[in-house]
């Protein structure tokens, strides 16, 4: 039996399902959700509801939700029954990028690396560049008939998780953008690629091009006290435009915490490994090899206890973050 055949059997016989996307749910998250929630209606599953944690502050992310028309409701506002099926799509874990602590997944899919998972239905693929791309194979195998929402959703997804290919895409995702291609509008993606952003997003970027410091290809840039916890791979993305820059880090203060958001294009260095070197102690973080983030709670800086305000917490976690940074890739003063 195929993976595919097995999640179809997982659902038929269902009444209810709940998808829960991680925290902050970006475009692969939000189009494998969408994916699910067709394949649990081609299982006749009564009902489906999509769950989400943190907010939805990326400017493409808002407008993904909005154009394609996703029906979400946040974790604080959902209920979870004994009798639901509760699923995870591009995240395993509970408690970790998710608000969801005290439930077990009965489905896993995710591409994600981490500890083996236990679930009725569990496929991760840490060989694969995209949640989506699982999905997509499942859609094939299934023999599900594509509309053109679900369509264009995925195929967005795909070029938003792999950085429209230019970032260690894998076979699989040119396989699965084929695939999809036929189906889907382009124009929406367009629209969709031509997303405003918002003022709180160029503020943070201004910041970590202010603060930025370099060694080597190498930088750090610290966005500070900041509402949208997606400015930070904004910033990490646009800093490694630099000439001459193919590793960046980019850390800020969201509520009572120091998110993290790393990207590498350096193929001797696997970001994701590095973060886990430096800071894994302090908080949870890891990643890919050319992607990674993390989050360290503001409390584990002994010295941003007595700090009355964000900024001064900033000024206290500055030094301590770059030191661990460049220390994890081996580069001195």
């Amino acid at each position: 039996m195929s993976r595919a055949a097995e999640l179809g059997s997982v659902l038929a016989g269902t009444d209810s399902l709940v998808i829960v996307c991680h925290d902050n749910p970006d475009p692969d998250c939000l189009a494998s959700a969408l994916a699910l929630e067709t394949i649990a209606n081609e299982r006749d599953v009564a009902s489906v509801r999509t769950a989400y944690g943190g907010e939805i502050s990326h400017q493409q992310n808002r407008a993904f939700v909005r154009m394609f028309d996703i029906d979400l409701q946040t974790l604080a506002r959902t209920e979870i029954t004994a009798d639901d099926r509760v699923a995870f799509v591009d995240h395993a874990r509970p408690g970790v990028n998710t608000e969801l602590e005290d439930v077990e997944p009965d489905i896993v899919v995710d591409h994600h690396p981490g500890p083996a998972v236990e679930a009725a239905f569990a496929d991760i693929r840490t060989e694969y560049g995209s949640t989506a791309t699982i999905f997509i194979e499942y859609l094939m195998d299934l023999d599900v008939d594509l509309t053109t929402r679900l369509a264009s959703a995925l195929l967005f997804a795909l070029h938003r998780e792999r950085l429209d290919f230019l970032r260690n895409p894998t076979r699989r995702e040119y396989e699965a953008a084929l695939a999809v291609f036929p189906d889907a509008d382009l124009p929406t993606l367009e629209q969709l690629y031509g997303s405003a952003f918002s003022a709180a997003t160029i503020d943070a970027i201004g910041q970590a091009i202010a603060s930025r410091e370099r060694r080597g290809s190498s930088m750090i840039a610290n966005v500070g006290d900041t509402s949208e916890t997606d400015a930070l791979p904004q910033a990490a993305d646009y800093l490694l435009n630099l000439e001459g820059v193919d590793t960046v880090l980019a850390y800020g203060v969201v509520g009572d915490a120091v998110r993290l958001s790393a990207r590498s294009i350096d193929p001797r260095i696997h970001i994701g490994t590095a973060l886990q070197t430096g800071f894994d102690e302090l908080g949870s973080v890891g990643g890919h090899h050319d992607m990674a983030g993390g989050r360290i709670e503001l409390d584990r800086f002994d010295s941003v206890v007595d700090a009355d305000t964000p900024e001064e917490a900033l000024e206290e976690v500055d030094e301590p973050m770059t030191r661990r940074f460049f220390d994890a890739l081996g580069l001195d003063e």
